[in-house]
């Protein structure tokens, strides 16, 4: 499975955006697809994860009420809503493909990330 992730960009506090997560290769089929974010300096954090059925979601409480994740397994991908953004959100978004938690060590594949830039 290789993954690409794609949306990001500079956007002011308030703002929303939407980074997508596209699969190649073998399909996403019966993988949970998570999104992670490392800001400079700081380790890879979850943000998002979302299960091969889009009925089971799970946020970190630092984005809960602000980002929604969901999937179209048709084509492919996988989407991370994000609004009301503010400056700390800033960071570099990964997506990858596994198990539906939050470690970083249940997910197999990773997309290089996109870069999300939140000003004040």
């Amino acid at each position: 499975v290789q993954l690409q992730a794609s949306g990001g960009g500079l956007v002011q506090a308030g703002d929303s955006l939407t980074l997508s997560c596209a699969a190649s290769g073998p399909s996403f089929t019966g993988y949970a697809v998570g999104w992670f974010r490392q800001a400079p300096g700081k380790e890879r954090e979850f943000v998002s994860t979302i299960s091969w059925s889009g009925g089971s979601t799970h946020y970190a409480d630092s984005v809960k009420g602000r980002f929604t994740a969901s999937r179209d397994n048709d084509k492919n991908t996988v989407y991370l809503q994000m609004n009301s953004l503010k400056p700390e959100d800033t960071a570099v978004y990964y997506c990858a493909a596994g198990s539906l938690v939050r470690q970083i060590s249940g997910y197999k594949y990773w997309g290089q990330g996109t870069e999300v830039t939140v000003s004040s």
